[in-house]
């Protein structure tokens, strides 16, 4: 698999620094430049944090608990803004330099529980039920509403290329295009419900994990997806690597139960992808991310257990600090940095070896 292999020791991370939340910690991300991480609750939290020497975490609220919980959280492409959903309904945006509130979209009557940023644009879609509406930040206004019919909106995902925007539920995947969106949806049919959907940092893979314990990958172009069967339950999440094998293609991951599968691009054709399996977690599987550049893989479950699979195949180091279970993980955009969230409400975030440096040197 892949190419030039990393040292082991390289990979290995240390405690940096640990802060507690009211509850179950819903979400983290890191802002593209990666100076500031995001993190949010399920009492309402909505925090923002620097990380600077070993152990130093400095913190801006931008929302204190309202006891209504707060589910997503998503940095514009150019960091500038940053959004979050939740159980009243609301989207709200704040400047993420100054944490000044410039919008707040009401929609009281829904649980917003998924939002992205486009990556070409500062264009925000957010799940409204059977709904996904388009927020433009610019003219700050809601420039189309796509009914997505069938069923709630489980899952959306831009393009990272194209401006075209998928969205998941009921019978398969739509995507729009974003150039016209009065144009018709293409339709990826699927005989069951997709929950979960992700791209590939290309674009030429869309993979969605699906409630009959199914694992479809679709490929730009090409009018037959694979097909990958046989988990122990619904997958639950997945996670693209970006780098890439030696046939230029990336790696994915994904999780059910409390299993988690890797699948790899084969060179034959009649082989499609082949897959294995990382067996460790007793408990289900919240959330899994590669390090950037990297084939390294970080799962995170219930069972307290945050784990590093080297090459995504071999178990590197388990990582512990939330007795409860760990609900979410984030990598820094340089891979310098893991942050993880757990079910009582901790946020722990580890480093490499970094001891007299500051947070962000390249």
């Amino acid at each position: 698999m892949g190419n030039q292999k990393t040292n082991k020791s390289e990979q290995t991370l240390e405690i940096h620094g640990k802060e507690m939340l009211s509850d179950y910690v819903t979400a983290v991300t890191w802002s593209p430049d990666g100076k500031t991480l995001a993190v949010c609750s399920a009492g309402g939290e909505v925090m923002l944090a620097t990380v600077g020497t070993i152990n130093e975490l400095s913190w801006q609220p931008l929302q204190t608990a309202t006891g209504k919980s707060i589910d997503c959280l998503s940095f514009s492409s150019g960091g500038q803004f940053l959004a979050a959903g939740g159980q009243d309904g609301r989207v709200q945006i704040w400047r993420a330099d100054s944490g000044q509130l410039i919008a707040n979209l009401d929609n009281q009557r829904v649980w917003v529980d998924k939002l992205a940023w486009s990556p070409n644009s500062n264009q925000l879609a957010f799940s409204m039920g059977r709904c996904v509406q388009v927020w433009n930040a610019d003219d700050d206004v809601v420039e189309v509403t796509l009914n997505f019919d069938s069923s709630s909106v489980l899952d959306l995902a831009w393009h990272p290329v194209l401006k075209y925007l998928a969205v998941s539920g009921y019978q398969g995947v739509k995507v729009w295009s974003g150039e016209d969106w009065d144009e018709d949806p293409d339709i990826l049919s699927v005989p069951s419900v997709t929950g979960v959907i992700a791209w590939d940092t290309s674009g030429q893979y869309l993979a969605c994990g699906n409630m009959d314990n199914t694992l479809i990958v679709n490929e730009w172009g090409n009018i037959e997806p694979w097909v990958m069967q046989g988990f122990p339950g619904k997958v639950r999440e997945l996670a693209w690597s970006d780098k890439t094998n030696s046939l230029g293609v990336p790696l994915l991951a994904a999780s059910s139960s409390q299993g988690i599968s890797v699948w790899e691009r084969d060179a034959d054709e009649r082989v499609g992808w082949e897959g294995w399996a990382l067996e460790v977690h007793e408990n289900v599987v919240s959330a899994i991310a590669f390090q950037p550049t990297t084939f390294l893989l970080a799962s995170a479950a219930a069972d307290g257990k945050l784990c590093l699979w080297y090459e995504a195949e071999q178990l590197l180091q388990v990582l512990e600090g939330a007795e409860g279970g760990f609900s979410c993980l984030a990598w820094h955009p340089d891979g310098q940095f893991l942050a993880g969230g757990g079910c009582g409400g901790e946020l722990l975030v580890w480093s490499k070896s970094m001891r007299g440096k500051g947070f962000g040197r390249r």
